[in-house]
Protein backbone atom coordinates (compact mmCIF):
# COMPACT_ATOMS: atom_id res chain seq x y z
CA UNK A 1 0.00 0.00 0.00
CA UNK A 2 1.53 3.42 -0.77
CA UNK A 3 1.62 6.30 1.27
CA UNK A 4 -0.89 9.21 0.01
CA UNK A 5 2.46 11.71 0.53
CA UNK A 6 4.54 9.23 -2.20
CA UNK A 7 1.66 10.21 -4.58
CA UNK A 8 2.29 12.26 -7.65
CA UNK A 9 -0.03 15.37 -7.35
CA UNK A 10 -0.59 18.15 -10.14
CA UNK A 11 0.22 21.98 -8.91
CA UNK A 12 0.26 25.44 -9.91
CA UNK A 13 2.76 27.98 -8.87
CA UNK A 14 2.62 31.61 -10.12
CA UNK A 15 5.17 33.63 -10.12
CA UNK A 16 6.39 37.19 -10.88
CA UNK A 17 9.51 37.81 -12.66
CA UNK A 18 11.55 40.46 -13.47
CA UNK A 19 12.00 41.25 -17.84
CA UNK A 20 15.20 40.24 -18.23
CA UNK A 21 17.00 37.76 -20.64
CA UNK A 22 17.16 34.06 -18.89
CA UNK A 23 14.55 34.49 -16.25
CA UNK A 24 12.29 32.09 -17.04
CA UNK A 25 14.64 29.41 -17.54
CA UNK A 26 16.62 30.56 -13.64
CA UNK A 27 13.02 30.16 -12.47
CA UNK A 28 12.51 26.87 -14.06
CA UNK A 29 15.71 25.53 -12.42
CA UNK A 30 14.77 25.00 -8.89
CA UNK A 31 11.27 23.08 -10.48
CA UNK A 32 13.41 20.61 -12.31
CA UNK A 33 16.46 20.34 -9.79
CA UNK A 34 14.18 18.95 -7.13
CA UNK A 35 11.98 16.66 -8.91
CA UNK A 36 9.10 18.04 -10.40
CA UNK A 37 7.75 17.35 -14.13
CA UNK A 38 6.85 20.47 -16.02
CA UNK A 39 3.47 19.97 -17.50
CA UNK A 40 2.54 23.91 -18.70
CA UNK A 41 4.08 27.30 -18.87
CA UNK A 42 2.29 30.11 -18.99
CA UNK A 43 4.19 33.46 -19.65
CA UNK A 44 2.43 36.56 -20.00
CA UNK A 45 4.94 38.75 -20.86
CA UNK A 46 2.94 41.38 -22.55
CA UNK A 47 1.09 41.86 -19.04
CA UNK A 48 2.97 43.42 -16.28
CA UNK A 49 1.84 42.94 -12.64
CA UNK A 50 1.58 46.10 -10.76
CA UNK A 51 5.20 46.07 -9.74
CA UNK A 52 5.75 46.30 -13.37
CA UNK A 53 6.87 41.67 -13.75
CA UNK A 54 6.13 39.31 -15.58
CA UNK A 55 3.34 36.72 -14.38
CA UNK A 56 4.13 33.68 -15.06
CA UNK A 57 1.97 30.20 -14.20
CA UNK A 58 3.89 26.89 -14.31
CA UNK A 59 1.82 23.47 -13.94
CA UNK A 60 3.77 20.34 -13.05
CA UNK A 61 3.50 17.26 -10.92
CA UNK A 62 5.61 16.14 -7.94
CA UNK A 63 4.89 14.52 -4.67
CA UNK A 64 3.83 16.59 -1.61
CA UNK A 65 6.91 16.63 -0.31
CA UNK A 66 8.87 17.73 -3.44
CA UNK A 67 6.52 20.42 -4.58
CA UNK A 68 7.30 21.63 -0.75
CA UNK A 69 11.33 21.43 -1.42
CA UNK A 70 10.38 23.41 -4.83
CA UNK A 71 8.27 26.21 -3.44
CA UNK A 72 11.20 26.69 -0.78
CA UNK A 73 13.80 26.70 -3.63
CA UNK A 74 12.03 29.23 -5.50
CA UNK A 75 11.71 31.48 -2.73
CA UNK A 76 15.23 31.21 -1.99
CA UNK A 77 16.00 31.92 -5.37
CA UNK A 78 14.35 35.43 -4.98
CA UNK A 79 11.58 34.58 -7.00
CA UNK A 80 8.17 36.28 -5.93
CA UNK A 81 6.28 33.52 -5.72
CA UNK A 82 2.41 34.73 -5.88
CA UNK A 83 0.31 31.48 -5.53
CA UNK A 84 1.59 27.62 -4.67
CA UNK A 85 -1.03 24.64 -5.17
CA UNK A 86 -4.51 24.73 -4.37
CA UNK A 87 -4.50 25.23 -1.04
CA UNK A 88 -1.47 26.28 -0.04
CA UNK A 89 -2.24 30.04 0.58
CA UNK A 90 -5.92 29.77 0.92
CA UNK A 91 -6.33 32.73 3.01
CA UNK A 92 -5.52 36.52 2.27
CA UNK A 93 -5.46 39.97 4.79
CA UNK A 94 -4.16 43.51 4.10
CA UNK A 95 -2.26 45.61 6.13
CA UNK A 96 -0.31 48.89 5.96
CA UNK A 97 2.85 49.65 7.28
CA UNK A 98 3.71 53.44 7.87
CA UNK A 99 7.06 55.10 8.96
CA UNK A 100 10.66 55.20 7.54
CA UNK A 101 9.75 52.67 5.14
CA UNK A 102 12.17 52.88 2.46
CA UNK A 103 14.90 53.78 4.93
CA UNK A 104 14.24 50.91 7.14
CA UNK A 105 14.83 48.80 3.95
CA UNK A 106 11.91 47.48 2.54
CA UNK A 107 13.56 44.28 0.46
CA UNK A 108 14.34 43.10 3.62
CA UNK A 109 10.97 43.88 5.50
CA UNK A 110 9.33 41.71 2.82
CA UNK A 111 11.92 38.73 3.11
CA UNK A 112 11.32 38.78 6.44
CA UNK A 113 7.96 38.63 6.53
CA UNK A 114 7.97 36.00 3.93
CA UNK A 115 10.48 33.61 5.96
CA UNK A 116 8.78 34.28 9.28
CA UNK A 117 5.48 33.87 8.63
CA UNK A 118 5.44 31.73 5.47
CA UNK A 119 3.31 34.19 3.97
CA UNK A 120 3.55 35.75 0.61
CA UNK A 121 3.31 39.36 -0.70
CA UNK A 122 0.92 38.60 -3.48
CA UNK A 123 0.68 42.83 -4.03
CA UNK A 124 2.56 45.90 -2.88
CA UNK A 125 2.02 49.58 -2.98
CA UNK A 126 4.22 52.55 -1.93
CA UNK A 127 3.76 55.79 -1.42
CA UNK A 128 6.08 57.84 -0.49
CA UNK A 129 4.66 61.74 -1.39
CA UNK A 130 7.68 63.23 0.42
CA UNK A 131 10.61 61.20 -1.06
CA UNK A 132 12.49 57.90 0.14
CA UNK A 133 13.80 60.29 3.59
CA UNK A 134 10.86 61.35 4.71
CA UNK A 135 7.77 59.10 5.92
CA UNK A 136 6.12 56.68 4.03
CA UNK A 137 3.53 54.15 3.62
CA UNK A 138 3.34 50.56 2.17
CA UNK A 139 0.19 48.30 1.44
CA UNK A 140 0.63 44.76 1.78
CA UNK A 141 -1.46 42.18 0.43
CA UNK A 142 -0.51 39.22 2.08
CA UNK A 143 -1.89 35.18 1.24
CA UNK A 144 -1.31 33.22 4.08
CA UNK A 145 -1.82 29.08 4.69
CA UNK A 146 -5.40 28.65 5.75
CA UNK A 147 -5.55 29.31 9.83
CA UNK A 148 -2.50 30.84 10.14
CA UNK A 149 -3.46 34.38 9.84
CA UNK A 150 -2.84 35.42 13.35
CA UNK A 151 0.41 33.99 13.35
CA UNK A 152 1.24 36.36 9.71
CA UNK A 153 -0.15 39.49 11.75
CA UNK A 154 2.27 38.32 14.83
CA UNK A 155 5.28 38.40 12.40
CA UNK A 156 4.29 41.36 10.82
CA UNK A 157 4.15 43.11 14.27
CA UNK A 158 7.26 41.82 15.14
CA UNK A 159 9.15 42.90 12.06
CA UNK A 160 7.38 46.40 12.44
CA UNK A 161 7.99 47.03 15.93
CA UNK A 162 12.11 46.17 15.33
CA UNK A 163 12.12 48.57 12.45
CA UNK A 164 9.61 51.28 14.57
CA UNK A 165 6.88 51.11 11.48
CA UNK A 166 3.61 51.57 12.05
CA UNK A 167 0.50 48.44 11.52
CA UNK A 168 -2.53 49.31 10.36
CA UNK A 169 -4.65 46.25 10.47
CA UNK A 170 -7.59 44.58 8.90
CA UNK A 171 -10.66 45.67 10.74
CA UNK A 172 -12.50 42.46 9.66
CA UNK A 173 -11.26 39.15 7.92
CA UNK A 174 -10.85 39.87 4.23
CA UNK A 175 -10.71 43.09 2.47
CA UNK A 176 -13.07 45.67 3.31
CA UNK A 177 -12.96 46.77 0.15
Amino acid sequence: MSDSTDEVRAYTVRLELVDEPGELLRALEPIADNGGNLLSIFHERGNLTPRGHIPVEVDLEATPDRFDVIVEALQAADFDVIQAGAERYGEALTVVLSGHIVNTDLSDTLSRIRTSSNATVTDLSLSAPEGEEDVSSARLRLATEPGKVDETLSAVREIADEKDLTVVEPLAAGDAA
